[in-house]
């Protein structure tokens, strides 16, 4: 069924922007995201649900994948993890009554803030074909409906099953054992949009394609850099761990095309000196050009040759390709690299004197490294910089990709991927007695292309907002479209549940808060946070309905009626006791020997357990060289015609993910909006907009079409020289979607090439 885009928001076209402005973060956080909670929660619920996230003993927050501490505080939390579970705990509900007096047209033409603040969904929901609301249904028939269209399929790889962050490791070592026994690799996350450039880069050069610090490394580093990462709105609470860090004498440079709030001021509600004064935690802010990282890097590193300032013994012993890389990095090129970069010289030998006086460095990053067509290259390059001073399985020192989503890296971790290591097919099969498939399946890019090509015909999503987080929004939308079931396992009403196949489906799910009680007794889930440390997640709270079913029990279901008889699964057995799903694990994937022993402390301590990292623990490296290897890439950065910016997309800091909390964005003195546009003054200037006009942003690619998001409000803001921000998924309709990394086909959402012209909007 068709659906128009989401009609204009006449509160999100008339942005209210104050004069941009860098406020503290932290302290005024605290009563505004209260008050958040307490208009969904109520004042009772509020104060018993917060003081369990990120407890022992109580929930994981389903935000960031940011570790908590061995000794916690009593509120371990932050601002945006308490909106986030505002959100799900919220006492609002969406019934079968609000879909009779809803119109899926009517939802279609609902902005996705909206859509969100209406609650929590408590029926299972099916859309029919040439229906136009969803109806309810019972779980059984839900089940029968897409064991229908599986059916249907000439082959298993005609299913797509895309997984968010969100779920647990149980929920997805089931989802993906049920994909791999009906016979496909299709298994796209949402890893593909945002650390697929990290995985990629970091498996090449260390051999394992996860972060190698531990928080306790942060606090013992003499130089952290925090390059492409805004940590006040995507990680608040790593400002704590940055701010521990300076008072044992770590310095800070920060690398980021535009100033943050969090970096600049951090207010510490949490201590006592927080609550009355603000500190800057930068000792460096490298305003960078976007995309200019790799050239930043490649320099510095020529720059370490010269003055000797290496680890001989490290890269003779642990090392492999140093000769080639040394002689590409002597070769890097100053003027080419203040042109890429935007920095000047002086401010580049600010950073090198800081580099030189640290014997433990650690370099974090996200999205802002991630998502360009040479991201790979750019991590490549940051881990030659910190191989050549040995910083690589030392105390205080290494690689830290800061994960976006509170088990994305669990997710991966468990077997969602498309492309699965052999070895981990052989422990499936060994374990479970049927041969997985070997191809390798679509990530998002190339399920979306399936989608649209008529190659696949049923998307089943285990959580996220596929539509909304997607690249190239009109081509993606029409995709789905194209399906012949779309089915959705979600919390909330978002933009996907809107944009539907010939057939959908809702399957109305449990949250992290809620209790989880199944034949076995009361269960609980585990996650593995960005520093690969497992723990438990124990839900408290009453279901926000006694219709819903929990992700693993929904897999378990799902897969009975699918697969039918001729399974060799206990898929009964796991969906009544979820230890019986741990010890599956634990014997499938390296790390998990005695998982429940371990993550209940009976055998080690209570708040879980660290994975095993053979750079970090052993500095050992399991590449193909058996050493951690040097690369040497050309270094490569955007060029921008003249009369055009590059635009990176961002969020607000009412925002998480595609999820927006509110139309306020405190930190950059935005409020009541979301359609603007961050352009430096001189740009502007250059340009002829004004501060507070409108204009059309519309994008060229290089196959010379164009794609256009009308209405955004220019706001003069301190940004780059010839770069502009704006918010998504809004903007998600600019991104092309062959524009993508190299490599790791991520969606190059950081670097896209605009004009601006005065709206077309009334």
């Amino acid at each position: 069924m068709a659906t128009k885009p989401p009609k204009a928001d006449p509160v999100q076209d008339a942005p209210q922007v104050a004069e941009p402005k860098h406020a503290a973060a932290g302290l005024p956080a605290v009563g505004h995201s209260l008050r958040i909670a307490q208009q969904q929660m109520g004042v009772r619920r509020t104060a018993l649900t917060l003081l369990r996230i990120n407890q022992k003993d109580g929930f994981d927050c389903p935000g960031c994948a940011w570790p908590e501490p061995e000794h916690r505080h009593t509120a371990e939390f932050c601002e945006n993890g308490a909106k986030a579970v505002a959100e799900e705990a919220t006492l609002r509900r969406v019934t079968p009554e609000f879909f009779a007096a809803h119109p899926v047209a009517d939802l279609a033409s609902r902005s996705g803030y909206w859509l969100g603040q209406q609650g929590r969904l408590t029926h299972p929901m099916y859309l029919p074909e040439g229906g136009d609301r969803y109806e309810p249904v019972s779980w059984e028939r839900a089940f029968d409906i897409v064991a229908e269209e599986m059916s249907a399929l000439a082959s298993p790889d005609e299913a797509v099953f895309y997984t968010s962050g969100r779920t647990s490791n149980e929920a997805a070592f089931l989802y993906q054992l049920f994909a791999r026994e009906l016979g496909t690799n299709n298994l796209p996350d949402c890893s593909n949009m945002c650390h697929e450039s990290s995985g990629s880069a970091l498996s090449e050069t260390l051999g394992v394609g996860k972060g190698s610090v531990l928080l306790e490394d942060l606090h013992r580093a003499d130089l952290i850099i925090v390059a492409g990462q805004n940590p006040g709105t995507n990680h608040p609470r790593m400002l704590s761990a940055l701010e521990r860090a300076k008072a044992n004498g770590a310095k800070i440079i920060s690398v980021n095309p535009l100033p943050e709030a969090g970096m600049e001021r951090f207010k510490n509600p949490q201590t006592p000196k927080g609550l009355t004064a603000g500190a800057a935690l930068n000792d460096l802010f490298l305003q960078i050009r976007i995309g200019g990282d790799q050239a930043l890097f490649r320099l510095l590193n020529k720059l370490i040759l010269q003055a000797g300032a290496l680890d001989d013994a490290f890269i003779r012993e642990h090392t492999h390709g140093f000769e080639e890389f040394a002689e590409v990095a002597r070769a890097a090129d100053w003027d080419e690299t203040l042109t890429a970069t935007g920095l000047t010289r002086a401010e580049i030998e600010s950073a090198l004197r800081m580099v030189l006086a640290s014997e433990r460095t650690i370099v974090c990053w996200a999205m802002g490294l991630t998502q360009h067509k040479h991201s790979v290259p750019t991590i490549r390059e940051v881990v030659n910089f910190l191989l050549l001073r040995g910083n690589i399985g030392r105390p205080g020192a290494g690689v830290c990709p800061v994960r976006g989503h509170s088990n994305v890296q669990g997710d991966r971790t468990m077997g969602i991927f498309e492309r699965p290591a052999p070895a981990f097919l052989d422990a499936l099969e060994k374990e479970f007695g049927f041969a997985p498939p070997r191809a390798h399946g679509f990530d998002v890019v190339r399920a979306i292309r399936a989608l649209r090509d008529g190659e696949a015909k049923v998307f089943f999503a285990m959580g996220g907002n596929f539509v909304a987080a997607s690249p190239d929004t009109e081509v993606t939308e029409a995709a789905m479209r194209r399906a012949r079931l779309t089915v959705h396992v979600s919390t909330k009403l978002n933009r996907s549940h809107v944009v539907t196949g010939a057939r959908a489906l809702i399957l109305p799910t449990l949250g992290r808060t809620e209790r989880d009680v199944q034949g076995g007794g009361e269960q609980f889930v585990t996650v593995e946070d960005s520093m690969g440390m497992v723990h438990a997640s124990r839900g408290r709270l009453k279901p926000a309905s006694g219709r819903l079913l929990s992700e693993p029990a929904i897999v378990c279901r799902l897969a009975r009626r699918v697969l039918g008889e001729g399974s060799r699964v206990p898929w009964e057995e796991f969906e009544k006791d979820y230890a019986t799903i741990r010890d599956r694990i634990a014997r499938v994937v390296p790390g998990f020997e005695d998982f429940n022993a371990r993550v209940t402390g009976s055998a080690g301590r209570p708040g879980g357990f660290a994975l095993p990292h053979a750079p970090r623990d052993e500095r050992r490296f399991p590449t193909v060289t058996g050493k951690a290897n040097f690369t040497a890439a050309p270094v490569e950065y955007p060029k921008v015609p003249e009369g055009r910016l590059l635009l990176q997309t961002l969020r607000s800091h009412d925002q998480y993910n595609t999820t927006i909390y509110g139309l306020d964005d405190r930190y950059r003195g935005i409020r009541g909006g979301r359609r603007v546009v961050l352009v430096n003054a001189e740009d502007a200037r250059e340009l002829g907009v004004a501060d507070g006009s409108y204009v059309d942003l519309v994008s060229e690619w290089r196959d010379g079409t164009e794609r256009r998001a009308p209405g955004f409000r220019v706001v003069v803001y301190p940004t780059s020289r010839g770069c502009a921000a704006a918010y998504y998924p809004e903007t998600n309709v600019l991104v092309p979607l062959d524009a993508t990394a190299d490599t790791s086909n991520t969606p190059a959402s950081k670097s896209v090439v605009v004009r601006l012209e005065q709206s077309t909007t009334d």
